[in-house]
């Protein structure tokens, strides 16, 4: 069964999607790969307490890791792409050859690009962390501002 509710946050209203009673995910509003919104099912804020507890911490700039247990429903791939973004440390990042060769192939980087991309828990896991190897900022479902944005915070560099 799945819930649903909308918070409020410094980039936007924040859809919290849990499959009996697991997080599943969290999208922003005009989110690239945003699924239907019919999917999300009925609205109900009880399943969310702790993710919005964590959520509010992380914004007020208290908490660094997420310790929530979420439900990333993806390819075996898309998986282990997204267990690596969950080790890139707060305030970092790390290009996407990068983490392809931490997946032990570093001719990858377009595969893990494309399941970075397909991230369904942004923010939690920090898919915003991932540059292109040059520094730049790229491709973000959230929209490259918001990704600028997030990083600014976790440096420091940038209040709401």
């Amino acid at each position: 069964m799945r819930q649903h509710t909308v918070i409020d946050s410094p980039y936007g209203p924040l859809t919290l999607v849990a499959e009996d009673g697991v997080l599943c995910g969290l999208y922003m509003t005009d989110q690239r790969h945003r699924p239907a919104e019919e999917t999300f099912g009925e609205h109900d804020e009880t399943p969310f307490g702790e993710a919005i507890d964590q959520l509010t911490a992380y914004f007020s700039g208290e908490l660094k890791e997420f310790t929530l247990e979420l439900r990333l429903n993806g390819t075996p791939f898309q998986r282990t792409v997204w267990d690596q973004l969950r080790r890139i440390p707060y305030g970092e990042t790390r290009s996407y050859g990068e983490l392809a060769g931490a997946l032990g192939n570093p001719s990858a980087s377009r595969a893990v690009g494309l399941a970075n991309g397909k991230n369904p828990i942004g923010i939690i896991v920090p898919c915003h962390r991932v540059i292109g190897a040059s520094g730049s900022l790229t491709g973000y479902g959230g929209g490259l501002e918001r990704k600028q944005r997030l990083l600014d915070f976790e440096r420091g560099e940038a209040l709401f």
